[in-house]
């Protein structure tokens, strides 16, 4: 018997015997009990390596994440587990914490597992030729961040983060809205953080409106980045410094969460007051109260892209190069129309 009769017997993927074998706790009670029971049944043993279960099949694809606790990351591990299966390979998930270096965290992997190739998950990489140098299995980046000035030598899939930022912000000038504040990345992201505030200069820039630094407020240090606890406390400095403004854009929806609480304790109101663009389009924004307009990334596309690809690279036939996909823009109702026609809108409480 290998792992691969004993997915079948159960009717589930090798991915999840093995997380079933080592206690996940993502696996559901009932299909664990399913999975240990046919294990018994046919006295089935599994190798060890190390600390950890190595699949006794070979085709693994490993997932590494940094950003595990963000919806948007979360919303795409179990399809991408799916997409891969299909493909006839199961997946193995691995945290990447946010102090720890990407590459080590490979190396790891692929020491302990027996894998065939490796997708990278968000996270950002300032160099990535060095950060991936020893780095023996095929892999490829999905929606991590990378220094503007780096072009990494391998299969990268993204949305156009300045592009798409541009045209978040675009809305809001057409909106009537000219005061417009940013919530960025610190100040020494030269990666999202840096595309984005790039694409909000280029929207004023395009619709002739002088870009103002003391409208740009970066994430604070010390605290997770992209976070809603970040929002919170920014969007406190925006408020604060910033009075007059009557939009901003938080460059992620969970940063926006965070922005949301700030304006509310000030006793401003969404978007009577200020009006708020966010960016990821993650399940729960359109929960929040106003839903929140923002850009959505579309991460359907992006798992085929990354499954795709792992696959042709697995199979030698990948070829180094940047994949764009396209976000949407979802109007909900944290957005007013400040002006129309060149007047301003008069709106009743």
């Amino acid at each position: 018997m290998t792992i691969k009769d004993i997915a079948e017997l159960c009717g589930v993927g090798t991915g999840t015997v093995s997380r079933a074998l080592n206690n996940d706790p993502r696996v559901k009670k009932e299909t664990r009990e399913r999975i240990l029971s046919v294990v018994k049944k046919h006295n089935f043993i599994p190798n060890s390596s190390a600390r950890n279960l190595k699949l006794m099949d070979t085709n693994t694809v490993g997932l590494l994440c940094m950003g595990i606790n963000n919806p948007f990351f979360q919303s795409m591990f179990h399809p991408m587990e799916s997409e891969l299966e299909k493909l006839g390979y199961s997946a193995f998930f691995m945290e990447v914490g946010v102090d720890e270096d990407e590459g080590e965290a490979a190396l790891k992997l692929i020491h302990e597992k027996n894998i065939k190739g490796i997708i990278f998950l968000g996270g950002m990489m300032k160099d990535p030729d060095v950060v991936l140098r020893h780095v023996t299995v095929p892999y490829i980046l999905c929606s991590v961040g990378i220094d503007m000035s780096s072009t990494p030598d391998c299969i990268a899939i993204s949305v156009d983060d300045e592009k798409e930022s541009e045209k978040a912000v675009s809305y809001l000038i057409k909106e009537g809205h000219e005061r417009i504040a940013i919530i960025a990345g610190r100040k020494d992201d030269k990666a999202v953080g840096a595309l984005r505030l790039s694409g909000y200069k280029k929207a004023l820039e395009k619709h002739g409106i002088k870009y103002d630094p003391k409208l740009v407020f970066h994430m604070e240090d010390g605290i997770p980045d992209f976070s809603a606890e970040n929002g919170y406390k920014t969007m406190k400095k925006v408020i604060k410094k910033c009075p007059d403004i009557t939009a901003v854009f938080a460059i992620s929806d969970v940063t926006a969460l965070g922005a949301y609480k700030a304006i509310y304790e000030a006793g401003l109101r969404i978007p009577e007051d200020i009006s708020v663009v966010g960016f990821d389009g993650i399940e729960y924004s359109k929960y929040l109260h106003p839903p929140l307009t923002t850009m959505v990334q579309p991460t359907d596309e992006m798992i085929h892209e990354a499954t795709e690809n792992i696959d042709l690279a697995i199979k030698g036939e990948g070829k180094a190069k940047m994949i764009y996909v396209g976000a949407k823009l979802v109007k909900r109702d944290s957005v007013k129309k400040e002006r129309e026609n060149g007047t301003k809108v008069k709106h009743t409480s």
